[in-house]
């Protein structure tokens, strides 16, 4: 089997299985475990830079004005992803956090619409429908809408839709996205240790090496992913990427106990139906177009 494809699934199994980790981490505020992910995360990037030479090609490309710009506001909107993220898991929402990971593809076809002026084919109209109408479901049964899965797969998309047409690769990307909340986070976590609400080496040392380890596995899977994408295909990406939210979803309802009631079978199962033929469509289309234009 291609190494792209044992990447990408260790990638999207690790984002799977971060909902376990995060719990370890429930007695310590999300503000604070966030900020010790991006402070951990940032230090062990640059690390990586240094040890692999290109620390002088990442300060070269992230110089540039309009770079920084681009890249705060991707910094912003994947910080206040992993701040809802964290809070949820830890606030026994797994199962709603992995929805709006099922639904994040279909808002980001619709931003590529809306936003980049993207067409879509006739037959991606219907996973989106349905998508739409388990979602509508899941909301009328419970007499709420799923306010965090949509919040989480709309900043996500969002985030997406800006790295789309930033200029660095990931690794670089996620090195100036940590830097830019680095000194805010470091700033806060001082904040709170000075009111005596720090939780770094206050509690225990399996806690400190827990908030330390954030950075690592934060980074690691981003690694996995950038190799991964180097030698398959977007469409292997694609349909590999359901490996984290099904996991997620496993782990809240098997290892957690999360309630996952008859309405939310039914919701979820209109999301898993629009997923395989969101999948099957774009298999078709690109075999299509393969045969269409075959490479020379």
């Amino acid at each position: 089997m291609n190494r792209g494809i044992w990447y990408a699934v260790g990638a999207y199994t690790a984002w799977g299985l971060f909902p376990a980790y995060w719990k370890l981490l429930r007695q310590v505020p999300a503000p604070q475990v966030i900020s010790h992910r991006i402070l951990w995360a940032c230090l062990l990037l640059t690390a990586f830079l240094m040890i692999s030479r290109q620390w002088s090609a990442f300060r070269a490309a992230a110089g540039n004005l309009k770079v920084l710009r681009t890249y705060l506001l991707a910094a912003l909107l994947i910080g206040v992803n992993w701040l809802v993220f964290v809070w949820s898991v830890n606030a026994g929402f797994i199962v709603e956090t992995s929805l709006g990971y099922f639904i994040n593809p279909m808002i980001s076809v619709l931003l590529g619409v809306v936003v980049l002026g993207e067409r879509l084919r006739p037959l991606q109209l219907v996973p989106i429908a349905l998508a739409c109408g388990g979602v509508l479901y899941v909301s009328i049964a419970h007499g709420s809408v799923p306010w965090i899965a949509l919040f989480l797969a709309t900043t996500f998309a969002l985030y997406g839709l800006v790295k789309k047409t930033a200029p660095l690769g990931s690794v670089f990307g996620l090195t100036l996205e940590t830097g830019l909340l680095f000194f805010p986070g470091v700033a806060y976590l001082l904040w709170q240790n000075e009111i005596g609400h720090g939780a770094f080496m206050h509690e225990s040392a399996s806690l400190d090496a827990l908030l330390v380890g954030a950075g690592a596995v934060t980074t690691l899977p981003l690694l996995l992913f950038a190799s991964a994408a180097q030698r398959i295909s977007l469409l292997w990406m694609g349909i590999l990427q359901y490996i984290a939210p099904s996991l997620s979803l496993l782990l809240g309802v098997l290892v957690y106990g999360e309630p996952f009631s008859h309405e939310q079978v039914v919701g979820f199962g209109l999301v898993w139906t629009a997923l395989v033929i969101f999948a099957a469509e774009g298999i078709v289309a690109h075999r299509a177009a393969f045969v269409a234009a075959p490479p020379e």
